[in-house]
């Protein structure tokens, strides 16, 4: 087996895990629940590529995901880090009996549970436990949909924590608080800040002792999966540790999703913040890329006004929205690293296109192309095969969630497509074959037809869990079909109780698209931070970073824009 080990690093990030687990977890229970659709039964995917078995010490086996995470100190809402599944004791107050005088102790209330943190609690049996699964939700009891009902309202209105709508349990050693930021997280805004969070105070040997933990289990370990939240510090937390990856763990490849929320772009700045961001943006992606063969920016300015908004109803201002479509995607475009090998016949039928993180790099940047920057599209729901959307626009349906790209007819591109639970002939999921020949029928109809596209098609959609956000339109069925009219609810938009799957198709894709976004932070780099005289010199000395570090960095991203664009002025080293 070829593990996964995932890394979700800053607050942002952990709201699209938080999600991606919720999937995993709704995957998992669904397979055992003798009720749900054999589709979830024989989805072929071999889940164990990103959980870990464990047992208590009190005999109890364990199933958790392979991950550590990292937030604020306090970002956990009423869940602990050590988790719910080891009780583990805590460590007890030390007596100073030479003090003579009062001792006063202040103590803050412990934050409540909300209604659906405290339904997982009651709905766990002796069963549950031994399994680890999640609360499954949307029963026939009319006293449970009641409860459920409440639950959906609960969440849509008052998530704070990405641990507010987790239906999973951690191991204690995944989740990680970074310690001694005496600061608003608002304040938190800048690599600088990141790489000192990341070396202070033991912080990043921690984080480092808690990966290798991880590590050490696997037989063969697949690769590392970066959600990093790069609007501010948390890029250099995620800088620093994938440095000392790359020291450590060589040979093992990681695939990074660069992840912003609407909220990050709508903070207003003065002229001194608005360079300071610039800068960090360059310094980000710079030092980011140059310890990943793969770097996916996903994050746009408004999902809402998106064409995602087709069949889609996205509250901006709510991370726990956006998260979710973000998070779906990500879902999608990793089936093929947990497709389990399979026979000929049963490949045909259910599932094709298998491959790993590396294999996917090599597809996609290729020997000569290395820390490559990806573009990444989905289309949520998939409209079916027939009927009103003809198989000849799937392609058409796979809308950007990467952020400042070009228009262009590339090519020369590359890309890779996940495609699963989408609607064939009949109403019944389409086979391998089926998904083929649309693809195939819509490269026929494009203007440009890729240099290289790889496929991975999948039977099984993507199951909506319970504390899944209200984002639905009202033409989005109950299996995620599309309706020729809207139903008719005095409700806006539907939620995981009306729609309890989707069809799904991601795209990855290494095309000259993405040029503004790399041309933008190399021009900024070298315009405020290594032109003679520049504004950001004074930063980036204070963030530790001298001429050689800057011009390494320059170089990095000029290599980047002349792989897709040889010609570009801004890939010569002249000014």
């Amino acid at each position: 087996m070829k593990e996964i080990l995932t890394v979700q690093i800053g607050s942002y990030a952990n709201f699209i895990g938080s999600h991606f687990w919720n999937f995993q977890d709704e995957l998992l229970g669904l397979a055992d629940n003798p009720q749900s659709d054999e589709i979830f039964k024989n989805h072929h995917f071999n889940m164990d590529v990103l959980y870990r078995a464990g047992e208590t010490q009190q005999g109890i086996l364990t199933h958790t995901p392979r991950l550590v995470s990292v937030d604020f100190q306090g970002s956990l809402g009423c869940v602990t880090a050590s988790g719910t599944l080891y009780n583990e004791v805590p460590v007890a107050s030390i007596d100073t009996p030479t003090w003579k005088g009062n001792i006063t102790t202040q103590a803050s209330e412990p934050l409540k549970k909300n209604l659906f943190l405290r339904s997982l609690d009651s709905a766990e049996t002796d069963e549950d436990m031994d399994n680890c699964r999640g609360y499954d939700g949307r029963n026939s009891d009319s006293q449970t949909e009641y409860q459920d009902k409440d639950i959906v309202a609960c969440l849509e209105d008052g998530v704070q924590y990405w641990t507010d709508f987790s239906k999973v349990h951690y191991h204690p050693q995944s989740l990680y608080e970074l310690n001694g930021l005496w600061m608003d997280p608002e304040d938190f805004n800048n690599y600088g800040i990141g790489r000192d969070a990341f070396s202070g105070c033991l912080s990043g040997e921690e984080i480092n002792e808690r990966l290798r933990f991880f590590v050490e289990e696997c037989d063969l370990i697949q690769g590392f999966q970066f959600i990093v939240d790069d609007s501010g510090g948390f890029s250099g937390v995620a800088g620093e540790f994938l440095e000392n990856i790359a020291d450590e763990y060589t040979n093992v490849p990681v695939l990074l999703y660069c992840a912003r929320s609407p909220n990050s772009y709508l903070n207003a700045k003065s002229q001194k913040q608005k360079i300071s961001s610039k800068i960090h943006d360059a310094v980000s992606l710079a030092r980011l890329s140059s310890f990943c063969k793969l770097i996916v920016p996903v994050g746009l300015p408004s999902l809402s006004t998106s064409r995602l908004s087709k069949y889609l109803c996205v509250k901006d201002q709510k991370p726990y929205h956006t998260s979710a479509v973000y998070a779906s995607a990500i879902h999608s475009i990793s089936l093929p690293f947990r497709m389990q090998p399979l026979g000929p016949s049963t490949q045909v039928s259910h599932t094709c296109g298998a491959v790993d993180i590396n294999e996917l790099m090599q597809m996609t940047g290729g020997q000569s192309r290395q820390n490559m920057v990806t573009i990444l599209d989905v289309s949520m729901p998939v409209p079916g095969l027939t009927g009103n959307q003809s198989p000849q626009r799937l392609l058409e349906n796979l809308l950007p969630l990467t952020p400042e790209l070009a228009e262009v007819e590339d090519m020369l591109a590359v890309e890779s497509i996940t495609v699963h639970g989408v609607f064939g002939t009949g109403y019944q999921r389409a086979s391998v074959p089926e998904v083929k020949d649309a693809v195939q029928a819509s490269y026929l109809n494009s203007a440009a037809r890729p240099k290289f596209s790889h496929l991975t098609v999948a039977q099984c959609p993507l199951p909506i869990p319970l504390p899944f956000p209200s984002l639905f339109s009202n033409l989005v069925g109950q299996h995620g079909e599309i309706l020729e009219g809207p139903i008719s609810s005095p409700a806006t938009t539907r939620g995981p109780l009306e729609v309890h799957s989707i069809p799904m198709a991601a795209r990855l894709r290494s095309s000259s698209a993405v040029l503004p976004y790399l041309e933008d932070r190399l021009i900024n780099l070298r315009r405020l931070g290594i032109a003679r005289g520049a504004l950001g010199t004074e930063l980036l000395r204070s963030w530790g970073f001298g001429k050689d570090d800057l011009d390494d960095m320059g170089e990095t991203l000029s290599k980047m824009v002349s792989t897709l664009n040889p010609f570009s002025e801004e890939s010569s080293d002249s000014e």
